[in-house]
């Protein structure tokens, strides 16, 4: 996978929790790959009704906004919120990711700033994660200054402006195998997640864990008066040990996003190696 904004937060969290990070996106190899069925919706003639064409396109359509950049953002699945911005004109995000509650046995929280050209996280671990053999070394509570030749396409702790949807629903859209229009800008129907491994609100063990449940997972979602997604909530069936949950992803504040703002300087150290150990 390419730089996938704060994803590599999350797969860190997973290696000390496993199972409770319902959003986390190592990208690796083609999970789940498996032979692509008809798309609804697709020009294909004869495939699909024009409603339900229609309906595709809208969905399609609807995350054009999203390249632009500026945006605010949120995403929650079971354990794991994360909510930030997106500020393409000041070349800034920030992003706040929290797994687990202060009062479980493991909880982790980041915020992560991008303000080019620098780059710094705070690093909080609650219950059993704190007491690690190392974090004592990780500057927890500080803002961390990372060095860009470090995290130069480290999917972990970079951000990459090319690429500035963290939960990765264009993808998602483009998975899309069934969809009708059940209201007034309010959508239903089925997606491939198979397909969706570069999204950064899957993870691949989690599309490798449905099987063929992959290729058609339910999906609701609602677009703004404007015609931009407002909401997708992913539907995942209960596959091995994971427990059914539902990937909710929200938008708002087009084009009306504000700049990150650079960490106040007394509360910024360099970060040390075992901080890079960690996310890579």
């Amino acid at each position: 996978m390419t730089i996938r904004r704060f994803s590599a937060a999350v797969f860190a969290a997973t290696l000390l929790t496993p199972g409770l990070a319902a959003c986390d996106s190592t990208g690796a190899g083609e999970a789940g790959a498996s032979a692509s069925p008809t798309v609804s919706g697709s020009a294909a003639p004869g495939s699909a009704s024009p409603g339900t064409a229609d309906a595709k396109q809208a969905l399609l359509n609807s995350t054009n906004e999203i390249r632009n950049g500026n945006f605010r953002f949120t995403m929650t699945g079971v354990g794991t919120t994360a909510e930030g911005q997106v500020h393409q004109p000041s070349q800034s995000a920030q992003i706040k990711l929290s797994i687990g509650e202060a009062s479980s046995d493991v909880s982790m929280k980041l915020d992560l700033v991008h303000l080019k050209p620098d780059s710094w996280v705070k690093l909080d671990l609650g219950g059993q994660a704190a007491k690690l053999p190392g974090v004592q070394g990780l500057n927890l509570g500080k803002y961390q200054h990372l060095d860009q030749s470090r995290i130069k396409g480290n999917r972990n702790l970079g951000f990459d402006f090319e690429k500035v949807d963290p939960a990765g629903s264009e993808v998602l859209t483009q998975g899309v195998t069934e969809v009708r229009q059940t209201g007034e800008g309010a959508y239903a129907g089925t997606i491939d997640v198979s397909k969706a491994a570069e999204a950064g609100s899957l993870n691949a063990e989690l599309i490798k864990a449905l099987g063929q449940q992959a290729q058609s997972v339910p999906f609701t979602a609602k677009l703004d008066p404007q015609g931009r997604l407002s909401e997708l909530v992913v539907q995942i069936p209960a596959a091995g040990q994971n427990k059914a949950q539902d990937i909710r992803i929200t938008y708002a504040d087009y084009g009306a996003a504000t700049a990150a703002q650079r960490p106040p300087a007394d509360q910024v150290v360099e970060a040390p190696s075992e901080l890079y150990n960690l996310f890579n």
